[in-house]
């Protein structure tokens, strides 16, 4: 039977929601949906903070295989395609809890589609049961609605499961005043408010998931996962991508 450990003391968070885009599963040279040794590289990680005790939820994007967004440009009914966006994530999900079982992490997949014969339904007091037991538990396949991205189900699951933080790990190293591929001269913030991050008009995530952290009081961490021991620094509240917060 699976049993948590006590937290690392060390440990700036104890309950993490850690936000995945599909598109960091993508292989570099094999340009594989799902790169088997990208997918070990960030599977290794969330093995290295659930070995300090954190309780750790994972929510995973579909870019990767399939958006919705794209879809409605080659014509697909924005529902629909939505829909195959949501099982994309699925997908992801269950290479993930793949993954972190052969790393002897105990996992659990659970779905806001029901789809029983391959992940439990979305039960908020089970997923909290499922952490206090030490095990990970990975959310798929986003809210279940269409018109709502995995980021406004992180903002959705964080709240609901009262997580210390967002962990938003992407290919950027946090949030700019501007875009830092076309301008050289663009400035890393360290620290953001909600407010500020709202004048400014600065892309964190969606505007309904900007909305849920923001009236929830869930702090965001904007980092890059290029590092292999990124979000363990970030867990020990090292200097590492950006903190938006109240």
């Amino acid at each position: 039977m699976s049993k948590a450990k006590s937290v690392d003391p060390r440990a700036k968070y104890k309950r993490v929601v850690l936000k995945l885009s599909g598109e960091v599963l993508r292989g570099g040279k094999s340009g594989d949906p799902i790169d088997a040794a990208t997918l070990e590289k960030i599977c290794t990680q969330v093995k290295e903070i659930h070995a300090l005790g954190v309780q750790v939820c994972v929510i995973i994007g579909g870019g990767n295989i399939f958006r919705g967004l794209n879809g409605v440009q080659r014509g697909v009914d924005r529902t629909t395609g939505d829909y195959m966006g949501m099982l994309a994530t699925v997908i992801n999900g269950l290479a993930l809890m793949d993954c972190l079982e052969k790393l002897g992490v105990n996992t659990r997949v659970q779905s806001a589609i029901p789809m029983n014969q391959i992940a439990e339904p979305f039960i908020l007091r089970r997923a909290v049961r499922h952490l206090e037991k030490g095990r990970v538990v990975i959310f798929v396949a986003g809210t279940g609605n269409p018109y709502f991205s995995t980021d406004t189900t992180a903002a959705l699951r964080a709240s609901e499961m009262h997580a210390d933080i967002i962990m938003k790990a992407t290919k950027v190293d946090g949030v700019y005043d501007k875009d830092p591929k076309k301008h050289a001269d663009a400035v890393r913030y360290d620290h953001l408010t909600f407010t500020d991050a709202l004048k400014q008009r600065l892309t964190v995530m969606d505007s309904t998931a900007f909305s849920l952290c923001m009236d929830n009081n869930v702090p965001i961490l904007v980092f890059d996962l290029g590092d292999e021991h990124a979000i363990r620094k970030a867990i020990m509240g090292e200097k590492i991508g950006t903190l938006v917060h109240n």
